[in-house]
């Protein structure tokens, strides 16, 4: 498979905007190697992937309205770093990414009549009627004025399967293949491939991955339809990863830059997310 195959296949019918890969390439690459990067290192990038100088700084300009980017000029050159904003964000999607998280069984039920719908997409919440809504227990609680109850389940644990029908598990389905479907034959190839390919390839399987995980509500396996694909999908990113790494990470510490020179090709932050992976 040649560079321009690989790139092409794991693209093709791949709805991706500037702004979005923007932010992964931020998430993966950048946030654990002190969240300064020149714009050059961006254009340059996104170019493998189809996406132009002038997109790539219109939706910079865009992040940076919307207060998720800062920039910063150095001479002639121009930086941007995350917003104070974004660094929960990018946090919490860190945790979902490179950390086991394991359902406890517990369920949080929420009243209020007035949580928000950003709110509730956020912590994936369904509502189960009137202003009731449910979720798995997580370690965060929605900031919210409602009364929260954590429920164990005592009884009736062949039932737990009915309670997915509250989310659109069918749609979640569909991505998780798709994820699957263009990188499970990348798996075999990896050694193969040239260190820009290799960081390319993670970039895309990071951002499609996390695409989905972050609307997953991460229901316990017991409530989970048969052969739910999103474990599959786990599995694979969590080997596909780390095989990716050592190539991709080469040619970060070669071709893209922050503030002070040239990013690292490893730092404890990245080690750390590797070690979570294991």
């Amino acid at each position: 498979m040649t560079q321009t195959d690989l790139i092409q296949r794991l693209t093709v019918d791949l709805p991706i905007t500037a702004g979005s890969f923007i932010v992964t390439v931020y998430g993966d690459v950048v946030v654990p190697r002190g969240e300064v990067l020149w714009i050059g290192s961006l254009i340059a990038i996104c170019a493998r992937i189809g996406i132009s100088e002038n997109l790539v700084r219109t939706a910079v300009s865009r992040l940076v309205a919307a207060g998720r980017l800062e920039g910063e000029r150095v001479g002639r050159r121009s930086f941007y770093r995350l917003a104070p904003a974004a660094r929960a964000e990018f946090a919490e999607a860190a945790r979902l990414l490179y950390a086991r998280n394991q359902p406890s069984g517990d369920w949080l039920v929420l009243l209020d009549p007035h949580l928000p719908e950003d709110l509730a997409r956020r912590h994936r919440m369904a509502r189960i009627g009137g202003d009731l809504w449910l979720c798995p227990a997580r370690n965060d609680l929605p900031p919210t004025g409602g009364l929260v109850l954590r429920a164990t389940t005592v009884a009736g644990t062949d039932q737990l399967p009915q309670l997915a029908r509250f989310w659109d598990l069918d749609t979640l389905a569909a991505r998780y293949r798709d994820v699957l479907d263009r990188f499970t034959p990348l798996a075999g190839v990896v050694p193969a491939i040239t260190p820009e390919d290799a960081l390319i390839a993670r970039l895309l399987l990071v951002h499609l991955y996390r695409g989905v995980l972050l609307r997953d509500p991460g229901l316990p396996a017991a409530a989970l339809p048969p052969d739910w694909p999103g474990t599959e999908a786990q599995a694979l990113f969590r080997n596909l990863y780390p095989a990716l790494t050592p190539l991709a990470e080469a040619h970060v510490a070669k071709v893209m830059e922050g503030d002070d020179g040239p990013l690292a090709e490893t730092t404890p932050r990245s080690q750390a997310r590797l070690q979570a992976l294991a």
